[in-house]
């Protein structure tokens, strides 16, 4: 979601272009990621770090800025030219690459590398799964998404945090007759709003729904469940959940969280990343312990897990099917001794103030002073039955397009439920 831009810098660059097959020694891998801090410097001292050991088997690194790197590797794919290492966000976009014959399948390696796979969390492992197989390897951060609230909004209306979505509807009109908005949205995004969805139709029809879309079933989203998920969206608008001017509310200046941590909404939906900025801009709100967060509450009669959860389960590198044999294993030499080792694993703590996707940090995480939430968000991100990944990512551009948009339409109550899911229908598979 960073903004536009050309290559940013090339750091520790030995060849030419970094593709598969730039000179330097045989057993060189070429990897691109991105720019940005904590991020960047993370990921290239975890790179610096593996080439010291490793010799005979060195990463020579490209950082791209977040769009030009979506637009250059999706060239180099599709040029046969792809680094050795292929950094993304699975899901969709790794489907493709799937489809193509240009990443390698890492299923038997996994398996005859089990201690690899069991130090990771499972439901990260979701996203780089295509048709049953796993092709790429979990790394970095997990972002779930988060049910914040007020708790001093919450005592001043002697409410109690819901336990499940019909309580969650029930304090609808407790709040607003206290004229505050019950559910913060910035509905000018429209990512924002899908998050409702997401959860709501894992809660009502459990996760197999959406794995139905996401596999290219045709009519995917004729199942009954996501006529229920449409119907109470837009009754949940037309009974004021959201506020009158929710549409006009913007996720880019983050005034949805503001409206939270001023107490003029009583709770949100949001992502784990959001915690920061509500830390850095909303005064004493998180230090003085107002911030509340729990997971989406069931449905009553509901067929999804309420340890379901959704959001970025990680991030993703895939191997290129293109490479040589010395560059894969290199690659692979990484992904056991280099891809959150320890001092990585710190970093993303201590540095990036985020949850790595790796099992027994629960030490390190206590030491933080941001202890609490991170240990919710491990919890919920090693527990979760499953992890499913945003929509817009899990989906390929095109359908991921048709989505947002009648996402939008739908909260503005411009398409019914059934022509919703009529023009989604559409778009399944493309």
């Amino acid at each position: 979601m960073a903004g536009a831009g050309a290559a940013l810098a090339a750091c520790g660059s030995s060849g030419p272009g970094g593709d598969s097959n730039s000179g330097g020694k045989a057993g060189t891998a070429s990897y691109w990621f991105l720019t940005g801090q904590p991020g960047e410097g993370i990921r290239q001292t975890a790179a610096e770090r593996f080439n010291k050991a490793n010799p005979n088997n060195k990463l020579e690194f490209t950082a791209f800025e977040n769009d030009a790197y979506k637009q250059k590797i999706k060239t180099a794919i599709g040029a046969g030219q792809a680094p050795t290492l292929i950094w993304g966000w699975g899901g969709g976009g790794l489907k493709s690459y799937v489809d193509a014959g240009q990443v390698e399948d890492l299923t038997g390696w996994f398996g005859e590398n089990a201690a690899v796979k069991d130090r990771l969390f499972p439901s990260s492992f979701g996203p780089a799964t295509v048709g049953g197989k796993i092709y790429a390897m979990p790394c970095e951060t997990v972002q779930p998404i988060v049910l914040y609230y007020n708790k001093k909004v919450f005592e001043k209306a002697g409410a109690q945090p819901p336990q499940s979505f019909e309580e969650m509807m029930a304090l609808v009109p407790t709040f607003k007759s206290k004229g505050i908005i019950p559910y913060s949205l910035a509905g000018k995004a429209r990512w924002t709003n899908m998050m409702w969805l997401e959860f709501l139709l894992d809660r009502i029809g459990g996760p197999e729904v959406f794995q139905s879309v996401f596999d290219g079933q045709k009519d995917a989203w004729s199942n009954p469940a996501v006529l229920d998920m449409l119907t109470k969206i837009q009754q949940m608008v037309k009974d004021g959940a959201f506020g009158k001017g929710f549409s006009s509310v913007d996720a880019a200046d983050n005034a949805d969280q503001a409206l939270l941590y001023t107490g003029k909404a009583a709770m949100m939906l949001h992502g784990g990343w959001t915690y920061g900025s509500m830390k850095n801009d909303g005064g004493d709100f998180v230090s003085g312990g107002n911030l509340g967060w729990m997971n989406f509450p069931p449905v009553t009669g509901g067929k999804g897990d309420p340890t379901n959860t959704v959001g970025n389960p990680g991030q993703y590198l895939a191997i290129s099917s293109k490479a040589t044999a010395e560059q894969k294993e290199t690659a692979k030499k990484f992904f056991t001794s280099g891809v959150l080792d320890a001092d990585e694993t710190k970093a993303w703590i201590n540095d990036g103030g985020s949850v790595p996707v790796a099992k027994g940090t629960e030490a390190i995480l206590g030491a933080s002073p941001d202890a609490a939430f991170l240990k919710y968000v491990y919890d919920t991100s090693v527990n979760a039955k499953v992890f499913a990944q945003s929509w817009d990512q899990a989906l390929s551009p095109t359908a991921a397009e048709a989505l947002l948009d009648n996402i939008a339409k739908l909260f503005q109550q411009q398409v019914s439920p059934q022509q919703w899911v009529t023009n989604m229908n559409q778009v399944i598979g493309k």
